[in-house]
């Protein structure tokens, strides 16, 4: 088995993966380069690899910088599978079809210059229909199913906790009668967050993909970030000014509504302080997304489903605003009142984030708050690092808020998280390769790895290709723990009976697999008939939670 890192390996964006053996060829994401136009003409050149030989794309999730090349592979020649969490399935969907949209705004914009210049019309790196033909291959696969690929290849989907639908993967090649197992870690979340569970544990692995975004830096606590929030907030409302947060449309907005919704449905000074404040979510994919955080709310945590089953749904709360239309947006700018503004992108090079920052950096009565990583070259970074002014729209616009960078809020694990996922693994896998950081942040961390534990990290530095000889079998490897069962019976008994009372008869067969043995297929066939159960009464309780409101 062979491996080629075709993306994320000189910076944080463009995740590609090419794994390879004598007789298959599959990717591990495929996504779009972010940042400055050097990065971003790196989407314009060939992959390399031909697309119509790739058998099939595991999604780890669904973020652009993962999945925004996909209908460029489809437009190539890619007529196979696209393997994703059912959650991510369903935010692809969103995230594609706003990314061609964008790619068609782009082409057309820049045509007109051309053409005015008497240079040649430039073509979108995809079009809508491009993603309609995309969307056709996608399957969605649920967590902790062991999945046959081909004759060679299964794969299993372990919760990352980085955002709604993410995952991390676990490989098993078979080649000469052994099985060799690669783990790609996709993007890990912090544990103890919102909404979301904490990434998964893998214990055993012979080779492991990791991301470093952050893995030379420690986020402050998110209970600080969030309580600086709330004062920057009541700061800049107290001066009369607009709090804008550029925010991205999935895993960032719906963190901070859990938040907000917090305080204004609760009680206390924030409360007293903030009520009146109007919150607007001007965002169109973004309020596509957050409608799909409703409908997968099996997916959250323990804490967040307890808010949905007591009648209160997190992401929605009294003062907020979702904004549709581009009348909608541009009469938020209009109105003079303190208000705050969540908006994508959450780097500032596209979206409706841009006509925010115009009409409101120049202005000193004004917070601009970051709570997302800003790629190297991007607006957002531009403005972290103290740019005096920047261009918008043709026009010079200088930077006279108040900036804040609230990396609590951040969606990627710190450094010391990313050492704790890595330090689960209850030997030292035959090679670690670190990706997905820019060069700085995989250097510290393979040091600090190196320091800490002995093992010595490969930095990828390069879209450079590693033959992974097959080892020896992973040590009891069985078909069971293949399933990586991340609860014990008694734990999916308690999450039924939580509930309702009325599934006494999938409470009856759960205590039968308790009291005796239960084989791997018919755990698959529970866990699958829980999700789906709570998947249809956390969407009913949200719905009649809705309801509920618009009544009052």
């Amino acid at each position: 088995m062979k491996i080629k890192f075709c993306g994320a390996a000189l910076g944080v964006t463009g995740s590609c993966h090419l794994i390879t053996t004598d007789n298959h060829k599959i990717l591990f994401d495929c996504g779009m380069f972010q940042g400055g136009k050097a990065m971003e003409a790196l989407n314009y050149e060939d992959f390399p690899f031909n697309p119509a030989e790739i058998e099939c794309v595991v999604i780890s999730h669904a973020h652009i910088d993962h999945c925004g090349r996909l209908p460029l592979l489809v437009k190539n020649g890619f007529k196979g599978d696209i393997y994703a969490s059912d959650a991510t399935a369903d935010l692809l969907d969103v995230m594609l079809k706003d990314a061609a949209h964008i790619q068609e705004q782009d082409a057309e914009w820049q045509s007109k210059r051309n053409l005015r210049a008497g240079k040649k019309a430039v073509e979108p790196l995809y079009t809508a229909h491009d993603v309609e033909d995309t969307l056709k291959f996608i399957r969605p696969v649920r967590y902790d199913q062991l999945f046959e690929l081909n004759d060679q290849m299964k794969i299993v989907f372990n919760d990352a906790g980085h955002i709604l639908g993410s995952a991390i993967i676990e490989l098993f090649c078979e080649e000469e009668g052994k099985t060799t197992k690669l783990v790609f870690s996709g993007d890990l979340g912090m544990s103890e967050r919102p909404i979301l569970n904490n990434p998964k544990i893998i214990h055993k692995a012979d080779y492991v993909v990791m991301e470093t975004t952050y893995g030379d830096r420690i986020h402050e606590a998110n209970a600080t970030s969030i309580s600086r929030l709330l004062d920057i907030a009541v700061e800049t409302v107290k001066r009369g000014g607009n709090v804008v947060i550029p925010s991205f449309a999935v895993g960032r907005t719906q963190e901070l509504l859990f938040e907000l919704n917090k305080v204004y449905d609760g009680t206390g000074p924030m409360h007293d302080a903030l009520i009146d404040v109007p919150v607007y979510v001007d965002s169109p994919m973004a309020i596509k997304a957050t409608e799909i955080f409703k409908n997968n709310a099996q997916a959250y945590d323990e804490e967040t489903r307890e808010y949905i089953l007591r009648g209160d749904h997190p992401l929605d709360f009294k003062n907020l605003h979702f904004t549709q239309t581009s009348q909608e947006s541009q009469a938020i700018n209009i109105d003079n009142k303190p208000k705050i503004i969540i908006s994508a992108s959450g780097m500032c090079d596209a979206g409706r984030i841009r006509h925010h920052l115009k009409h409101n950096l120049w202005n000193k009565k004004n917070s601009i708050v970051f709570v997302g990583y800003q790629a190297a070259d991007t607006l957002g970074r531009r403005i972290l690092e103290g740019v005096k002014t920047v261009t918008l729209f043709g026009e010079e616009v200088s930077v006279a808020a108040q900036i804040h960078n609230l990396e609590g809020f951040s969606g990627h694990a710190d450094r010391d998280a990313l050492f704790a996922w890595l330090t689960g693994f209850e030997k030292m896998p035959k090679k670690v390769f670190l990706v997905h950081g820019e060069m700085e942040a995989k250097e510290n961390f393979a040091k600090f790895v190196e320091e800490r534990c002995g093992w010595q990290p490969v930095v990828v530095r390069g879209y450079n290709e590693y033959d992974l000889a097959a080892g020896d079998e992973t040590e009891n490897e069985t078909a069971e723990l293949a399933f990586a069962l991340d609860e014990d019976v008694e734990s999916l008994r308690r999450r039924i009976s939580d509930m309702h009372s009325e599934l006494e008869s999938i409470l009856y067969n759960t205590k039968l697999a308790v009291d005796g043995e239960i084989s791997v297929k018919r755990m698959v066939e529970l866990k699958n008939n829980i999700a789906e159960l709570e998947k249809d009464i956390y969407g009913l309780g949200a719905t009649i939670t809705k309801e509920d409101r618009n009544e009052q």
